[in-house]
């Protein structure tokens, strides 16, 4: 299975190059699309192949120059393909079907190297390896970010992408440097029989939290994820919240789980579950007050992600604490909604893709009653914010209903300042689901629902051919795993198994449980009550309802009667992205997030209606874009001293450099 994975890999790095003269005309470019589709669906298979079977390792025929690179695929790389291969294949066929003429090559070419990196990392099996397909991926996705630089935001967006992706990039290097020690050996069977300890260990995490968190968007390294997010196209953006920060999160599931050794002590999982709160209430917030359909989108990502990490946290701590059976618990929620996150998320981008092409605009403020213009696209949408709001039945309930049993189940850790800390993540995260739900009603609301606010919106058109099945696929599959989820877990038995020494919780095909003697989940009894529920409330409105239909004017708070050509109201009557977010604009984001806002009144006599401005500023981009520079400049300033260093100077400076390098390695090698 490994040499077929390792020409995959090899095909699409090929069919990047290829991609210069196949992007010349559309028959090409369609060829590369579904070729990737293809990709992906075979990422899927041979992800469930390896979760079957047993564990494999192939020496590549290149490499560093101590030894050759490696391939390797064991349960917990296997799990991963699974979101890779979906969100790969949805986003390649919506690419393809939406492809009407010829694509420019610096948009194609780093499009199928862009998959080769990400699958390369998961299928790694040495540090040398790993990093070569990180900064494949990341510079490739830089690439994919950057092709439309006319515009200033695209440019800053990408400029920034790429400090981080070079951030993450270093932070990784130095992680290994750490774990392979005088040895130099990265090989990842090597690294097991040496695990960090003491300092080393925190400092190895503090490195791996850096450069794969900066990656998967944790606070506070998440600044670079809303910006890049809406400047790539939607089906990169899809991929990249789909499927990248999962790669990014498999990077510090390997390093927190295998190659730190499984003795481990339990307040390593406490810095993962605080940036996990944080990210999540953060992200939640953010996608509040976000007026981008695809911002929005990306800071439910940032949420989820947070969410993901609260798991991998829990799992980490409850090893320590030698509850196998809890961390086997935490892991599953955690794994469960990272493929969950995946396919409803890239379902949620594509539909922003669709509204994208159908209305042209992201702005929420320029959109509304679509779901007359495109019904497909609405429904499909529908799906994907039901399962990212985590109503049930759908797949985002299933994953969390499971992560909120694993921090309930906390106090099973004997240290009181653990227990105190989860009751208070517990907490917070209770927040950022309800956050959530409240945005994806407000995204679905002002986008679907309503009256058009632009002529552009009331005459878009819906999607179709592959593209439709790309949105109609995924949600699909959002539904299936909602209502299959002890199926998807008895599948991560064996990555359960190898992150937690456990077996997965209590499960059957239509049931999931917490633990031995827990709760229960029934998901076919739960989409039953909820479908019983809506017929029964359709049943009374209709048994209740007048016998006509009457239609009049709708109510436009008190403003004159529409003029003619707007029979029912005046569009810009309706809710705003500013007004509909408001109230938690005004409770949670003038603390966290220096939200401000200010109504502009019309003049006396002017029939114009008034105006509301709102905004706010996260912090971290405000610590990016405020110290960081001046920091810079700074250092720039004193650098620009050496260029006035006499010969003597220059030469002592250099001098005293090699005498530190051999100092430092001397002291490597005597450890």
């Amino acid at each position: 299975m490994l040499t077929f994975f390792a020409l995959l890999v090899g095909a699409l790095a090929a069919l990047g190059a290829a991609s210069v003269a196949l992007a010349r005309s559309a028959a090409g470019s369609r060829a590369v699309y579904a070729a990737c589709c293809a990709a992906g669906v075979l990422l899927v298979a041979g992800g469930v192949a390896g979760l079957l079977g047993g564990p494999a390792v192939l020496d590549l025929p290149f490499g560093p120059p101590w030894g050759a690179a490696r391939l390797a695929i064991d349960q917990l790389s296997a799990w991963f393909l699974l979101p890779l291969g979906a969100s790969v294949a949805a986003a390649s066929l919506y690419a393809w079907g939406g492809v009407r003429g010829a694509v420019a090559p610096r948009l194609l070419v780093p499009w199928p190297i862009f998959l080769a990196g990400m699958a390369l990392v998961v299928l790694a099996a040495d540090g040398f390896t790993l990093l070569l397909g990180f900064e494949a991926m990341s510079l490739a996705s830089w690439a994919l970010v950057a092709h439309d630089h006319a515009a200033a935001e695209n440019r800053r967006a990408a400029r920034i992408y790429l400090g981080f992706a070079g951030f993450g990039g270093l932070a990784l290097v130095a992680a290994f440097g750490l774990l392979a020690g005088g040895a130099g050996e990265v090989a990842f069977a090597v690294l097991r029989d040496a695990p960090p300890e003491g300092w080393r260990a925190a400092a190895v995490l503090a490195l791996v939290l850096a450069g794969a968190g900066s990656k998967a968007g944790l606070f506070p390294l998440h600044v670079w994820l809303p910006l890049a997010h809406p400047a790539a196209p939607s089906h990169v953006s899809a991929v990249m919240s789909g499927a990248m920060t999962k790669v990014a999160l498999y990077v510090l599931a390997r390093f927190a789980f295998d190659l730190m050794g499984p003795a481990q002590p339990v307040w390593l999982g406490a810095p993962l579950i605080a940036l996990g709160a944080a990210s999540a209430v953060i992200g939640a917030l953010r996608a509040n007050l976000e007026d981008d359909t695809k911002t929005l989108l990306a800071c439910s990502t940032v949420e989820n992600v947070g969410l993901i990490a609260i798991g991998l946290g829990l799992a980490l701590a409850f090893r320590g604490a030698d509850l196998p059976a809890l961390a086997a618990l935490a892991a599953g929620a955690a794994l469960l909604h990272a493929l969950n996150h995946a396919v409803f998320k890239t379902l949620l981008f594509l539909a922003a893709g669709a509204v994208l092409h159908g209305a042209l605009s992201r702005r929420l403020d320029r959109l509304g009653g679509l779901i007359h213009r495109m019904p497909v696209t609405a429904w499909a949408a529908l799906v994907g914010i039901a399962a990212a709001a985590s109503l049930p039945p759908l797949s985002g309930f299933a994953s969390e209903w499971l992560l909120l049993q694993a921090l309930l189940a906390a106090w099973r850790v004997g240290d009181l300042a653990f227990q105190m800390g989860v009751a208070a993540v517990t907490a917070l995260a209770a927040l950022a689901v309800a956050l959530a739900a409240a945005a994806m009603v407000r995204f679905w609301g002002l986008v679907f629902l309503g009256r058009p606010r632009t002529p552009r919106a009331a005459g878009a058109e819906d999607v179709g051919g592959a593209a439709r099945w790309a949105l109609l696929l995924p949600a699909g599959l959002t539904v299936l795993l909602g209502l299959l989820p002890g199926v998807m877990l008895d599948l991560a038995e064996p990555a359960l198994r190898q992150m937690a020494g456990a077996a997965a919780p209590r499960t059957g095909l239509l049931m999931v449980g917490a633990a031995e003697g827990g709760a229960r989940y029934w998901p076919a009894f739960a989409a039953l009550l909820v479908a019983a529920a809506v017929g029964g409330v359709a049943w009374w409105v209709r048994r209740r309802a007048p016998a006509g239909v009457a239609r009049g004017p709708a109510w436009d708070c008190g403003y004159i009667a529409p003029p003619a050509h707007l029979p029912f109201g005046d569009p810009a009557t309706q809710p705003s992205a500013a007004g509909f977010g408001q109230p938690l604009r005004r409770m949670l984001g003038a603390g966290l997030l220096a939200a401000r806002e200010e109504v502009r009144m019309p003049p006396p006599g002017s029939t114009l209606p008034a105006v509301l401005e709102a905004g706010y500023r996260d912090p971290a981009l405000a610590a990016l874009e405020g110290p960081l520079p001046r920091w810079r400049d700074a250092l720039a300033a004193q650098a620009e001293r050496l260029r006035d260093l006499s010969i003597r100077q220059c030469l002592g400076l250099t001098f005293g450099t090699v005498v530190l390098m051999l100092a430092l390695l001397a002291w490597m090698g005597a450890r």
